[in-house]
């Protein structure tokens, strides 16, 4: 199992330790360093500032939402990165949510969100691949357009630039078992949301047979510390957050997937706390055994304990959320 750093995206300023923690992984042989966003910094900027800084650690989006660029834009700035960091880019998409879709984007949020997924990976991969012109018979992207109050003077195109690796692998964050299954039939890689090692099932049944070389990639936090308590909060923190905001009350895919892995109750106290303005309420009504089992927290020998489950599934990469340099140099220590 590899390891990864994952830096999130930007809160009210820049992360000021990003590229020092970026830069220690790399000391330290993690694989990959991953940044995200979600409606303030944008993932592929700060990637670009930490390529700049570094040298041989891989480089991933987890995740660039497909809704803030077409398929093409988003080709682009893979190509681009790639190029200029020597072939380090992986592309981590994700699809979001209709609040994010429809509320910041000022798109509709797909109806058929598997189909407007698959044509989006189809036009990336179409462009790096740069074989021919890009068309796509499309009900989400089509290429060129051809819509009614469209001008009817679109042609087919492909990049003037040479891609530096046409097979730029694409990995795909999804939480839905359909999804989930799609994921590993055009894709690269995953990048699971909240997985717990001791039940892979709640994303169903094609974890148990991936295709070979499938790259599986998710988050947890990880931190060395004596009070496991206190180590959660700030887990409890996120999952408060993704499962009380990060959607309408009526169709949240993270507190779907939350109740889907046994806590539906607390899901749905934790959007009643969060969406009544009670944000503090919410995070401490996130159980503490639902954001342990996602987590790497506490002691180091309580860590290498629970580590060896993470090891023994279908996990290729683990993208540490790490706080601090010393997390990352014993998490390295006990991964070797």
């Amino acid at each position: 199992m590899r390891l990864g750093l994952a830096l999130g995206y930007w809160g009210r300023g820049p992360g000021t330790d990003h590229v020092p923690l970026a830069r220690e992984a790399e000391r330290l042989g993690y694989d990959s360093v991953w940044t995200a966003e979600s409606w303030g910094s944008d993932a592929f900027t700060p990637l670009t500032w930490i390529a700049a800084q570094t040298s041989t650690i891989r480089l991933g989006t987890a995740v660039a939402q497909m809704a803030a660029r077409s398929p093409t834009a988003t080709a682009m700035h893979a190509l681009t990165l790639d190029h200029l960091s020597g072939g380090r880019m992986m592309l981590g998409l994700g699809l979001s949510g209709p609040q994010v879709v429809e509320g910041w984007y000022g798109r509709p949020f797909p109806a058929s969100p598997l189909t407007a997924t698959r044509e989006y990976v189809d036009v990336v991969r179409q462009v790096l691949r740069r074989e021919a012109p890009v068309e796509v018979d499309g009900r989400f992207h089509p290429l060129p357009y051809r819509g009614p109050d469209g001008t009817g003077l679109g042609r087919p195109l492909k990049p003037i630039t040479h891609p530096l690796r046409p097979d730029l692998p694409v990995l795909l964050g999804a939480e839905g078992p359909r999804n989930v299954a799609q994921t590993a039939r055009i894709a690269d890689g995953w990048l699971p949301l909240y997985w717990a090692p001791g039940r892979p099932e709640v994303y169903g049944e094609v974890v148990r047979a991936l295709p070979p070389g499938f790259l599986v990639a998710p988050m947890a936090r990880v931190q060395v510390c004596d009070d496991v308590a206190e180590g959660l909060l700030p887990v409890k923190a996120m999952l408060g957050f993704y499962i009380g905001g990060m959607g309408h009350a009526s169709r949240n895919f993270h507190a779907d997937l939350m109740a889907r892995m046994g806590y539906e109750a607390q899901a749905r106290r934790v959007q009643q706390l969060f969406l009544a303005g009670r944000r503090r309420e919410a995070v401490l009504a996130v159980p503490d055994a639902f954001a342990d089992e996602i987590s790497l927290v506490g002691p180091r020998e309580r860590i290498a304990e629970r580590l060896e489950l993470w090891r023994k599934g279908p996990v290729t990469h683990l993208l540490a959320m790490a706080p601090d340099p010393h997390t990352l140099r014993v998490l390295a220590e006990l991964n070797s």
